[in-house]
């Protein structure tokens, strides 16, 4: 299975002047847990629901005060539509990260997460790759019968 089989299309875009309260507001509505910023129409930065819960709850900032690029990741790490959802669980887990942007000639076509790998990939992977990924979708201290 490729990743474009597993993949979410429906993408949440922010720019980075926008406040961390409209981003959320936003991913909200598209219930989505990520959102993709856009520099120059490429995407460039990602941020996510524990980037907002980390960088501005937990710091006791103000999310209508703190705007996305204060706290959106960068560099993203890309995901080509076409790469086998095995070899996008082997980049996950070189990253340490749970989500991939897809993108195909710079053009944003949607989002890879650990969890879609996991509801698509069936028996097709080792358990041990599974379980590599599985460290970074789930925290293993609250779930330790998955590992």
């Amino acid at each position: 299975m490729n990743v474009a089989q597993a993949m979410r299309k429906t993408v949440v875009i922010i720019h980075e002047g926008m406040s961390v309260t409209e981003a959320s507001k936003s991913m909200r509505e598209k219930k989505q847990s990520c959102s993709i910023v856009l520099r120059q129409d490429k995407p460039f930065g990602i941020v996510t629901e524990q980037d907002i819960a980390w960088k501005v709850v937990a710091n006791g900032l103000d999310p209508k005060n703190v705007k996305i690029d204060e706290i959106m990741s960068t560099p993203l790490i890309v995901v080509d539509p076409d790469e086998d959802l095995s070899e996008a669980a082997n980049k996950m887990n070189k990253h340490k990260i749970r989500r991939l942007v897809v993108v195909k000639e710079g053009a944003l076509l949607g989002v890879l997460t650990a969890g879609d790998i996991m509801r698509n990939i069936g028996s097709y992977v080792d358990k041990e790759e599974v379980q590599d990924v599985l460290k970074y979708l789930w925290m293993p201290q609250y779930y330790p019968d998955l590992m």
